[in-house]
């Protein structure tokens, strides 16, 4: 048995005092008072006064030898493969790209700068990587303007599913938008772009009720109300026309209509079909542990998302045995077969799902603080801002073959129709093998930075030094978008451009 209760099939009437104040305590799941949160270190809550959590045993990855499939699509994986990757990187021995070492303190230097200048000296401000700072651009804290909308008497629980509802599919619509694409926000008038634009779009949409089959409660995300979503319908929502296209629009309408099938997983998502109702099944897990507050290994998380969601990934990724890895290469920077067994090729990334992680803990912790121990087993997401930060700094380069072969790709796609053709860059697919060691060695070098930025910022205990997750949001993520703007301001794109198909970045 599991420590908490399920919900009802109809959220809780009662508890709910101020929904103006999204992280007061208005839960039924602890029968104490729960002081107010500070501000998360590594995803998870920091209470002030309380006595410390417990340390929590995790569970170890499968092993390779005996289920590859299973190791590849753990969390653990991805670190331990990219690792390797990272090794040749500082031997300067990788295939497709050049790396000067004795960059490396101008690029941490670089993304200390950025820190410093939107959060010193108040480090423990910086909050961690999420979505959650994607709507509220502008200044304007439109999630918390969400929750101030809901009658009072719409519970803690209810109001944290029903975010993870947006945030989920708020996350899966985030793949690369591209410079051309644009969004008019509805309510405000305002335009945004990139991942902010399709933050607000998302949010739009679903306070409008596109993504609900219940037209009494709009906001919220069902299976029933994604099984009617089709590319039109989401263009609409996106506002997408020749004159504004986005990269990717049939991939991104596929992924919500395979999730669609995904939430019917009765287990997970409860008899509604609602992403949302995975915080029941959190709570209710046998590994989540009562403390001060609830305790969720962040592996129970992942293992919803990774399996819970696995059939939305397109079926022609990578395979071991028939089983699908989703989010996974083969990279000539890896191992080869033989003498290596033929799994050891592949690097898994499984960016989407970590973006996920990243992104569904925060209403988790803020709204019922949920702890999530082993928050710490998430990476650097290796996406093309953190990675073109480390060519824009000239840590990376790519070689001159591949350079050639990539600009020539750039030159084709662009004599067709609405695709870039100013501030030319090197194109490759995602599958393409410099993609893929270039997505490697940058979460292995994320690990390499937050070490050296915390020593130059003088954060030298574990209690005050940032998380990656930190350093993801307030440096190289940023970092890495303000670079590109600075060395490519017409287009804004990062130095290696990437042809989406809404499913990966």
């Amino acid at each position: 048995m599991g420590l908490f209760n399920r919900k009802h099939s109809k959220p809780s009437l009662e508890g709910d005092n101020d929904p103006t104040i999204p992280n007061a305590t208005r839960d039924q799941t602890s029968s104490s008072k729960l002081p107010p949160l500070s501000r998360t270190m590594n995803g998870a809550a920091a209470f002030p006064g309380l006595v410390k959590l417990p340390d929590i045993a995790l569970p170890k990855p499968p092993d390779p030898s005996l289920d590859p499939a299973a190791y590849l699509r753990s969390i653990h994986a991805v670190r331990e493969r990219s690792k390797l990757v990272l090794q040749r990187a500082k031997k300067n021995r990788l295939t497709h790209f050049d790396v000067d070492l004795s960059k490396f303190k101008d690029t941490a230097g670089y993304v200390c700068s950025i820190i410093k200048r939107d959060y010193a000296p108040d480090y423990k401000s910086v909050p961690p990587h999420g979505r959650w700072q994607h709507f509220d651009v502008g200044g304007r804290p439109r999630i918390d303007q969400l929750l101030a909308s809901w009658p009072s008497q719409i519970d803690a629980q209810e109001r944290t599913r029903r975010l993870i509802d947006l945030f989920l599919v708020s996350v899966l619509l985030d793949a690369g938008a591209g410079s051309a694409w644009s969004y008019k926000s509805k309510e405000s008038g305002r335009i945004y772009r990139r991942s902010e634009g399709l933050a607000v779009a998302s949010l739009e949409m679903f306070k409008a009720g596109l993504f609900s089959s219940d037209r009494t409660e709009p906001c919220q995300v069902d299976g029933a109300g994604l099984k009617r979503l089709n590319v039109e319908h989401l263009a609409k929502g996106l506002q997408v026309s020749g004159s504004n296209p986005i990269a990717g629009l049939e991939g991104r309408t596929g992924l919500l209509m395979s999730l669609a099938d995904a939430l019917n997983n009765q287990d997970l998502f409860g008899v509604d079909a609602r992403p949302g109702n995975m915080l029941d099944y959190l709570l209710s897990h046998p590994s989540t542990q009562a403390s001060s507050v609830p305790i969720v290994p962040l592996p129970t998380l992942w293992s919803v998302l990774i399996d819970g969601l696995s059939s939305i990934w397109p079926a022609t990724r990578t395979q071991i045995d028939g089983i699908s890895l989703g989010d996974a290469w083969p990279c000539s920077s890896m191992p080869h077969s033989p003498p290596a067994e033929s799994w050891e090729n592949i690097v898994p990334f499984h960016k989407l799902t970590q973006w996920l992680c990243y992104s569904l803990m925060a209403p988790m912790t803020k709204l019922l603080h949920i702890h999530f121990a082993g928050a710490e087993l998430l990476t650097g997401l290796p996406e093309y801002r953190n990675g073109g930060l480390l060519i824009d700094t000239g840590l990376l380069t790519l070689k001159e073959a591949e350079s050639k072969r990539g600009l020539e790709a750039y030159r084709r796609n662009a004599m067709v129709e609405g695709q870039p053709n100013v501030e030319v860059v090197p194109l490759f697919n995602a599958s393409d093998d410099v993609i893929v060691e270039w997505r490697a060695v940058t979460v292995g070098f994320l690990d390499e930075l937050l070490g050296e930025v915390n020593r130059m910022l003088g954060l030298k205990s574990k209690a005050d030094a940032l998380t990656l997750a930190q350093m993801l949001e307030a440096g190289t993520w940023k970092g890495g978008r303000e670079l590109a703007e600075v060395s490519r301001p017409n287009t804004k794109e990062p130095p290696i451009m990437i042809h989406s198909d809404g499913t990966i970045f």
